[in-house]
């Protein structure tokens, strides 16, 4: 009985990590109901002046990536940001254009460089599940088998069953973080799109 209830535990939890049932066949490793968005287009985030001409110089400007670091910070509450960039964004007109662009590229290559590597990470995992859920359905398998065995050797038999049982809760505890983890490329999306209405704004 016990090795039918893993299994059938298996059976479910294993559906996260089936390439068959993915939202996107053009990702087979992406494990979210959200639309995998493989990166952020900047007309999607920015509608200020063009950035060419600033791509990498914000990188060589000590106050600027500093705060572009404390900016992309998600513990950096908006209201806080919004205020650290007002203190930013001084001088004339011509000034606050500068560094406000100077300010977005870096926030842009930043947060999605942090959305790249959530995404990646959470492929990679997904991979790692689709390899337990295997192992596992091999390891119900033997179990099964050991317990047809005439007379079964109750030993073995009760090692296996709480392995599974192990595996199976490192499953789901992954399954449950998965979960989680989804929602955190929207969230950097939904951060860098009202963090470059800020600075607009501010600009303006």
């Amino acid at each position: 009985m016990k090795s039918k209830a893993v299994l059938f535990a298996v059976l479910l939890l294993a559906g996260s990590a089936d390439p068959s049932v993915a939202a996107d066949p053009r990702y087979p490793d992406w494990p979210c109901a959200q639309a995998k968005v493989p990166e952020v287009s900047l007309a999607a985030v920015w509608a200020g002046p063009a950035l060419d001409d600033v791509t990498d110089a914000w990188k060589d400007d000590t106050d600027v990536s500093t705060l572009v670091e404390r900016l992309a910070a998600r513990r950096t509450p908006l209201d806080e940001a919004e205020t650290l960039i007002s203190g930013f964004l001084t001088g004339d007109v011509s000034a606050k254009a500068t560094r406000g662009k100077l300010l977005f590229a870096g926030l842009f290559e930043t947060l999605n460089a942090q959305r790249s590597s959530v995404m990646n990470g959470l492929e990679r995992v997904t991979r790692k599940q689709r390899a337990a859920a295997e192992a596992i359905r091999a390891d119900v398998v033997a179990l099964q088998a050991l317990q047809g065995a005439t007379p079964p050797d109750q030993g073995k038999v009760e090692q296996l069953g709480n392995q599974l049982t192990w595996q199976t809760r490192i499953f789901e505890d992954r399954r449950q973080i998965i979960r989680f983890v989804c929602d955190v490329p929207v969230a950097i999306d939904q951060r860098l799109f009202a963090l470059g209405r800020i600075i607009q704004q501010q600009m303006e």
